[in-house]
């Protein structure tokens, strides 16, 4: 199995529910993407660069997609979070399915994909 598979399959069903609609949304979004073990956690890339990660935050209780680019982003910025420290990441988090606003990610990705 391999690593991003057992990523996914260790996680509580909550949170393997959120990644797996993600990840599903990215693959249509952006097939050309491709998905690797980075870091220890998912990690999407494109154009082999890095893309964004998925990182399940069971302590704050979020999944959190973090595009590599993301200041560079001009759309849904209200959405898109940027904690302290961050230079050049912003998330888009999710607490549960119904928290996934489909169009919003398709948009950032699609977005984030003209930046490579």
């Amino acid at each position: 199995m391999k690593p991003v598979e057992q990523y996914i399959l260790n996680q509580p069903p909550h949170y393997r529910d959120i990644l797996l609609c993600i990840i599903d949304v990215m693959k249509q979004t952006l097939p050309e993407a491709t998905h690797e073990y980075k870091w220890g956690i998912p990690y999407f890339y494109y154009k082999s660069k890095p893309f964004c990660y998925l990182n399940a935050s069971h302590k704050k209780q979020f999944v959190d997609v973090g595009f590599a680019k993301g200041f560079q982003l001009k759309n849904h910025t209200p959405q898109l979070i940027a904690d302290n420290g961050r230079n050049t990441v912003k998330s888009l988090r999710y607490t549960s399915l119904d928290t996934i606003d489909i169009e919003v990610l398709i948009t950032v990705i699609k977005e984030a994909a003209t930046l490579y």
